[in-house]
């Protein structure tokens, strides 16, 4: 098992790719044993490569507020530019997941100032919906042609049924082009940008962990090597020993 791991890495598989490699190995390895009595406990006893935990990549200020002008404006149908209006802004304004977003009841109509999430792991959270959210979406709402009672999904796509979450990612695909960003520029990088922008105006990070739905701290610790990644780019480009 050792040889076979280090000749998957020599031959360049990223610690990613062998740990999910050798979970499937490992899977089967089980199975051999509970079917045939195969003696397993040298293979399941290897260690999985250590995984560098990926950073977030968050949307400067400025780039999210421009995605939030020109992601809508793809749209021709007034109604449809007022429906990723709201969606984005809801992404950006309370760190909704695209799911959570999309998963909204039109019966939550008109929108208070906090929702109710179902999450992960059904785990519920109270966010608080700013104004511009609240606003976005009751534009929508007036604008929708289709009847949104309760019971129906709030976000419609063009013949009236619940909107497709990549329609959303082609939207935001083409903006992004326009603006010259990155292609980590997605819906749920609006998520992360709600977060980081959060943490850089001094935000509690407990309190950011709420608001996300985070099971763990470790999670939204994230946001914290983001933030002092951002800083140390600064201080290399603005020290004059840097």
């Amino acid at each position: 098992m050792r040889a076979w791991m280090a000749r998957e890495r020599a031959r360049g598989l990223s610690a990613r790719s062998l740990a999910r490699a050798l979970s499937s190995v490992k899977s089967f390895a089980r199975w051999l044993a509970d079917h045939d009595g195969v003696e397993a406990t040298a293979i399941l006893a290897m260690r999985a490569p250590r995984v560098k935990r990926k950073l977030p990549r968050p949307l400067a200020e400025t780039a999210a507020r421009a995605m939030l002008d020109t992601a809508p404006a793809q749209a021709t149908e007034r109604w449809i530019v007022a429906r990723d209006a709201a969606v984005l802004t809801l992404l950006y304004g309370c760190g909704l997941r695209i799911s959570e977003a999309l998963g909204l009841d039109a019966g939550l109509l008109p929108l208070g100032d906090s929702l109710r999430i179902r999450g992960k792991g059904s785990k519920e959270r109270v966010v608080p919906v700013i104004a511009p959210a609240r606003d976005a979406v009751a534009a929508y709402a007036a604008a929708c042609p289709h009847p949104l009672t309760p019971g129906t999904a709030l976000f419609r796509g063009q013949r009236g049924g619940p909107l497709n979450p990549r329609l959303v990612a082609r939207t935001m695909e083409r903006a992004r082009m326009q603006l010259g960003l990155p292609a980590s520029a997605t819906p749920h990088a609006l998520r992360h940008s709600f977060a980081t922008h959060l943490l850089d105006a001094g935000g509690d990070l407990r309190a950011i962990q709420d608001l996300l739905g985070h099971a763990s701290l470790a999670t939204t610790e994230g946001y914290t090597a983001v933030d002092t990644a951002r800083l140390m780019e600064v201080y290399a480009g603005a020290h004059p020993k840097a």
